[in-house]
């Protein structure tokens, strides 16, 4: 950090480093920078749900530490009765009467890609229904982090895009292999991403009209000559 230039400017010129764009802001044509995703660098892996509380509410700030070894089995498939033969605990089958049939990943599974586009990438082959519904089930990721990535496709690697997916899938089946008596901060950390998610489906439905209103506009200054 010591030899980062525009540390050494911020610091020399008493400002702050310029911060990276939020969802609704403008994009530099040609997609954002990669290196402007992440407000601090990411610290994979993925935060402990015993720290949901703390990474739901967080903004950009750094993650929290790793999570702790988790020796139980992993929630049987909903509607099937968990005993203690089967390797759960007290506090196992306590938090499982209380979850139901949720399972981590039910939750953002019942929303949807709709109005999030990405933008064009030329470079690079994938997915993109694909992509986004392991970014929108992500919990290490905050709001406006998916939207940035989302907005530096256009300059990623293919490597990136295809590191990045796997990296969402070792995510998602972490989580889903913790035992039961973490998925009651799972259900409340998963909800409030799923209702991000749901934000930025919005702000980008009003960037849209925003958009068009604007080329409606300069459509009407050239006819009138200004």
């Amino acid at each position: 950090m010591a030899d980062d230039p525009t540390t050494q400017g911020a610091q020399a010129g008493g400002t702050q480093p310029t911060p990276p764009p939020r969802p609704g802001e403008k994009v530099p044509e040609g997609g954002l920078d990669p290196s402007q995703v992440f407000a601090s660098p990411p610290q994979p892996p993925p935060p402990p749900p015993a720290a949901a509380g703390a990474a739901g509410a967080q903004g950009d700030g750094g993650a929290p530490p790793p999570p702790p070894q988790d020796t139980g089995p992993p929630p049987p498939p909903p509607g099937t009765q968990a005993t203690k033969e089967m390797g759960f605990d007290d506090e196992d089958i306590r938090v499982l009467g209380e979850v139901g049939d949720y399972r981590f990943g039910s939750i953002t599974a019942t929303a949807t890609n709709d109005n999030i586009t990405i933008p064009a990438h030329n470079e690079t082959t994938f997915d993109e229904q694909e992509f986004l519904t392991l970014l929108r089930g992500s919990i290490s990721l905050t709001r406006d982090e998916k939207w940035r990535i989302i907005q530096a496709i256009p300059n990623l690697s293919q490597f990136q895009i295809d590191e990045l997916q796997k990296i969402l899938q070792e995510e998602r089946n972490k989580f889903s292999e913790l035992s039961p008596k973490h998925l009651l901060q799972l259900q409340k950390l998963e909800q409030k991403h799923a209702e991000d998610w749901g934000d930025l489906q919005s702000v980008t439905v009003q960037e849209g009209a925003k958009q068009e209103e604007d080329q409606q506009a300069e459509e009407i200054r050239k006819q009138l000559g200004l």
